[in-house]
């Protein structure tokens, strides 16, 4: 099975950028949805972003959109978060995660939980005021 593995997270002082990154290592893939997602303390896993493996197609969760930009590296299977202008409350623990899908399948949007398949450990993001 594929393994996920999160890095780049850490304290940051608020209005500062960070990029996390997810390596998959394992199985080959092409046909799937990678995404990211927090959890703070006390809260829900919450969407943030995914992007289409193959086709590169991003969406956002809205409050976050234009603040966060979700990439990918396909020669490295890796995909990227980059988070601008940071805030406190975007403390949390971040995670990636895939979802396999076919065809047309892979250009809808993939915002629950229980859409993917696997999940990395995560890494915290602490960000101060």
């Amino acid at each position: 099975q594929v393994q996920l593995a999160e890095s780049g997270g850490g304290l940051v002082q608020a209005g500062n950028s960070l990029r996390l990154s997810c390596a998959a290592s394992g199985p080959t893939f092409s046909s799937a949805v990678m995404g990211w997602f927090r959890q703070a303390p006390g809260k829900e896993r919450e969407f943030l972003a995914h992007i289409n493996w193959s086709g590169g197609n991003t969406y956002y969760k809205d409050s976050v959109e234009g603040r966060f930009t979700v990439s990918r590296d396909n020669a490295k299977n890796t995909m990227f978060l980059q988070m601008n202008s940071l805030k406190p409350q975007d403390t949390a623990v971040y995670y990636c995660a895939i979802a396999y899908c076919s065809g047309a399948g892979c250009y809808e949007t993939y915002p629950k939980v229980s859409d993917y398949h696997y999940w990395g450990q995560g890494t915290h993001v602490t960000v101060s005021s």
